[in-house]
């Protein structure tokens, strides 16, 4: 079968249902370390800690808006995938606490783990031409219809995430964010190749 083959319907649910699991433990590593992680996911966290709100429905609500750029820049197909990705996220964060007990994890373990779970998530979301919409969504459609690089959109909007959380995350734990998101695009980066892969 052709590398660009284009997956069938039960691929695609199977390709949903596990790369949201990944991120969604890669979300209970962060939470239980006290770490965030980039994108709207790591605003939803930042909420979070600033104010005890539910983590799945602040992570729901705040990529609404996101929808608008995703069926512009994407079609209606990869948003729809993309509200089945972030729904399923959502519910994963707020299961898996209950159904996984943490007695101890160290915050540098945490941080690489966690980041590498939620790249091989988001690797497998991509594959199945699904993201998990918010900052990536909106820095597609900023490249396609303004000329900026998508990727330093990326990385400017994680840049200011990880900045504002100083005043409720202390540096150490801001620090290991970061590390957390240089393992999550290490995974991304070695192994996404637009040109072997379906995908994004």
């Amino acid at each position: 079968m052709s590398s660009t083959a284009r997956h069938n319907i039960l691929e695609d649910v199977q390709g949903l249902l596990v790369g949201s699991l990944f991120v969604g433990l890669a979300v209970v590593f962060f939470k239980h370390t006290g770490l965030l992680i980039g994108g709207t996911a790591g605003l939803a966290l930042l909420t979070h800690y600033a104010s005890g709100f539910n983590f799945g429905l602040l992570y729901f609500l705040i990529n609404l808006p996101f929808y608008v750029f995703a069926v512009r820049a994407m079609g209606w197909v990869f948003t729809i995938k993309t509200f089945c990705a972030v729904g399923l996220l959502s519910a994963y964060a707020e299961v898996l606490p209950r159904v996984i007990t943490l007695d101890a994890l160290h915050p540098a373990f945490g941080a690489v783990m966690g980041g590498l779970l939620a790249g091989t998530g988001l690797l497998m979301l991509i594959r199945h031409h699904a993201s998990l919409g918010g900052v990536g969504v909106m820095a597609i459609w900023l490249q396609r219809n303004r000329g900026w690089r998508a990727g330093k959109v990326q990385m400017v909007a994680d840049f200011l995430i990880l900045a504002a959380a100083l005043p409720w995350v202390p540096v150490p734990l801001v620090a290991l964010s970061v590390l957390g998101a240089l393992a999550l695009n290490l995974v991304i980066a070695i192994n996404h190749r637009p040109g072997r892969y379906f995908g994004v």
